[in-house]
């Protein structure tokens, strides 16, 4: 059994702002822009899991600017798929049925005073993964429709030689309420870097000792953890 974690959602870099969190330790998933400008889901139209529009968690001064712009919904948790065609990410089509594909990202306070941190927001079940050129078209349609790259036709042509899709099943979810996984820590030259907390290496193991889970570079767990991390995945609600 394989088990990895992977940033995904809105963040400084990708987007301007972090995802709100409540006071309440629930969350709001809010996805990356879409480069392309293509879909017709856009910030100002789309609502979130509790009732806002999503350019509502924009600033004022940002909104008018964002107003306008197309999501990139992926991974999305409608009928659970995931995409990219990115190097990077290449390996998440070696997962197999059964294997858990988690997902985390930057969440700031809200409606209260809480700094920005790294949370865990959901996971995948295994059901398939691949590149998207070793599934055919009746494949396609029935799995991963709802997936940001196969549901807009100009893109999947262009990506469709390196793309990469993961399939969650009916157990995969969006959790109710978002789970802290990391610490402040510094780089090599003393930068500030998130890191993952000494709780959750206790869960997830230390990655080869890449301890940084900034980025969005998929974060492997050894097989010693693997039991011990899905366990407490299914746990959390």
């Amino acid at each position: 059994m394989k088990v990895v974690l992977l940033r995904v959602g809105i963040d400084t870099n990708l987007g301007g702002i972090h995802g709100p969190l409540f006071k309440n330790g629930k969350f709001e998933y809010v996805p990356i822009p879409d480069e392309c400008n293509i879909d017709k889901r856009m910030y100002s139209n789309t609502s979130g899991r509790h009732g806002r529009k999503l350019i509502e968690y924009f600033p004022e001064s940002r909104r008018a600017r964002m107003a306008g712009q197309s999501i990139h919904f992926d991974p999305e948790f409608t009928s659970f798929t995931y995409g990219d065609p990115s190097s990077l990410k290449g390996d998440l089509r070696n997962l197999e049925e059964g294997d858990y594909l988690i997902f985390y990202g930057g969440l700031k306070g809200w409606d209260y005073n809480a700094k920005p941190a790294l949370y865990i927001i959901g996971y995948f079940e295994i059901y398939k993964a691949g590149y998207a050129s070793g599934f055919n078209p009746t494949q396609l349609k029935k799995l991963f429709s709802e997936n940001f790259h196969v549901r807009h036709k100009s893109i999947y042509e262009k990506q469709k030689g390196k793309l990469v899709l993961v399939k969650g099943s009916s157990n995969s979810r969006m959790l109710t309420k978002a789970v802290l996984a990391s610490t402040m820590g510094q780089d090599s030259i003393g930068r500030p870097l998130k890191k993952l907390s000494p709780k959750m290496r206790k869960i997830f193991g230390d990655f080869g000792g890449k301890l940084s889970i900034q980025r969005s570079s998929p974060r492997w767990v050894d097989s010693s953890f693997t039991e011990g991390a899905v366990k407490y995945i299914k746990s959390l609600r």
